[in-house]
């Protein structure tokens, strides 16, 4: 379930919400294998299951940026804005990947509110989203998203 914003004063209040997480996601070969086409990056830790095996891993992993791109998965079920005359992706401050997701694993992202200021008649919040692997100690990516919104007077 997701918070939802319908203008800027919400979301300036929300500043330093817990958004919880979202549903659990499996990180599936296929997917793997669509992100290594589209990026023409096939290294064998990603794609090749039989030499995975015997990898560091035990297994093929996903991509870095692939777990990293899923916070774009994430981030409308944890948060969204309605009432919008435009909303956009300003980018990332910090990024990290603690851990790898094993193809199999199942992930979700966590959320919370660590910013939020007013830019001229837009608001732009910084949402920290944490991608948690299932049974794991460690997450697979910790971000922090900046999008700005201009709500609908």
């Amino acid at each position: 379930m997701s918070f939802v914003f319908s203008s800027t004063d919400e979301l300036v209040a929300a500043e330093g919400r817990d958004l919880g997480a979202t549903d659990w996601v499996e990180m599936t070969q296929d997917r793997v294998n669509r992100f290594a086409d589209a990026t023409d990056d096939h290294q064998w830790i990603h794609v090749d299951p039989e030499r995975a095996k015997d990898g560091p891993f035990g297994a093929c992993i996903a991509h870095g940026y692939l777990t990293l791109a899923l916070a774009n998965l994430f981030l409308p079920r944890l948060i969204r804005a309605e009432n919008l005359k435009m909303g956009v992706n300003v980018g990332c401050e910090r990024v990290r990947f603690p851990a790898p997701v094993r193809v199999g694993a199942r992930i979700r992202g966590r959320g919370e509110i660590l910013r939020v200021e007013r830019i001229r008649e837009a608001v732009q919040s910084t949402v920290r989203v944490t991608i948690e692997i299932e049974d794991s100690e460690r997450p697979a990516c910790v971000v922090d998203t900046i999008s700005r919104y201009t709500f609908a007077d």
